[in-house]
């Protein structure tokens, strides 16, 4: 990936808001701005420099990876990073400041404040480097894909297992597993396996309960490549359904299908909602669709932009989101079924193959 128009871009944005400088101190952000991925590093980017800031567990890796990611910066190894973060902001006259006021401490604002540029304005930030993360390049897409490949590739290999009555945490430790084998460097969050009633809570912690027949399975998994996260949910069907769960995978089916048809560059985010929301609706459970549609996804699983009534964004070609509406019905079960789409010109590409519907005998 070549990082330097991003540093181009992050410049654009700091003078739309006349600024100096900028202290970005989200790893994820340094990450896509440098491909540093350590878990020490402070960096401050003026008009013409970028002051690259670790501690001595990073000096060598740091700067392997920014020559590799084509970063001009200067590298300090230091614990103590005030002078040279001073020493920069003189030599570009800064006079203005910025911090990322979602991710900075109050105690590391104050010592910013006091110690790092006293006698300069600290100016608070918010979303000016998460908000360039949204629209992803081809290479970015490339590898969110080649997560979800892994994911998909993961689960037909372990779902048959799911007529075996294993546990919840069996079978969440063989996804994860068979993820790694196939090439993720992790999983993209711990997975979910909720079976049976416990299906009915969205975020279940996979327990000791064992999968029986006639139950639905809710797995929500991903895989990272890059530092790229999946994240794709399907609700399998083990054995021969009653009446309950057998219509709660079809309106769920149906949702989901009504929020994928509905994503498309220039389609307001709560519109992708309201799409799955109202065949969740007229079903008669939309109490029991407890969640947005959706999220960005890419360097973090739940990135800012949100298929949700309250947001106010509009979807662009090059976001990539999730599309994942749900019905959880206590001491019943429940149901989700999601996908990771591109968002294009022309409506969306689905990034996860594994089948919508699996059922295991």
């Amino acid at each position: 990936m070549d990082r330097a128009p991003r540093l181009e871009q992050v410049r654009r944005a700091m003078a739309d808001v006349e600024l100096d400088a900028l202290l970005v101190s989200k790893l994820v952000n340094i990450r896509w701005l440098t491909g540093f991925t350590g878990s020490a590093a402070t960096l401050l980017v003026t008009d013409d420099h970028v002051l690259f800031l670790t501690d001595g567990r990073y000096g060598h890796q740091a700067e392997a990876e920014l020559a590799a990611a084509g970063v001009d910066a200067e590298l300090v190894v230091t614990t103590q990073p005030g002078t040279a973060l001073t020493d920069a902001c003189a030599s570009a006259a800064a006079s203005r400041v910025g911090a990322e006021a979602d991710h900075l401490s109050w105690a590391a604002a104050d010592l910013a404040a006091r110690e790092w540029f006293g006698g300069l304005e600290l100016v608070p930030t918010r979303g000016l480097v998460d908000g360039l993360r949204e629209v992803k390049d081809p290479a970015e897409v490339a590898r969110i894909e080649a997560a979800a490949r892994i994911a998909d590739a993961a689960l037909a290999a372990v779902a048959p297992s799911l007529a075996d009555a294993p546990t919840e945490i069996e079978v969440a430790v063989e996804l994860e597993a068979a993820m790694r084998r196939l090439g993720a460097e992790e999983p993209a969050f711990d997975t979910i396996v909720a079976s049976g009633p416990n299906g009915a809570l969205p975020h279940h912690h996979p327990s000791t309960r064992r999968i029986g027949p006639g139950e639905l399975v809710v797995i929500d998994m991903g895989a990272t490549v890059d530092g790229y996260r999946s994240d794709m949910t399907r609700t399998v069907a083990v054995g021969d359904l009653d009446d309950t769960a057998r219509r709660l995978l079809q309106v769920v089916a149906a949702a989901q299908a009504a929020g994928v048809d509905a994503v498309a560059d220039g389609v307001a985010c709560r519109d992708v909602d309201a799409a799955a929301r109202r065949v969740i609706e007229a079903a008669g459970w939309g109490e029991a669709f407890v969640h947005p549609t959706g999220h960005g996804v890419g360097l973090e699983i739940h990135e800012p932009l949100r298929l949700a009534a309250t947001s106010g964004a509009t979807l662009a070609a090059g976001h990539v989101v999730t599309v994942e509406p749900g019905v959880y019905l206590p001491e019943v079960g429940g149901a989700r079924i999601e996908d990771t789409v591109e968002v294009t010109t022309s409506g969306c590409r689905r990034l996860t193959g594994s089948p919508l519907s699996l059922a295991v005998d």
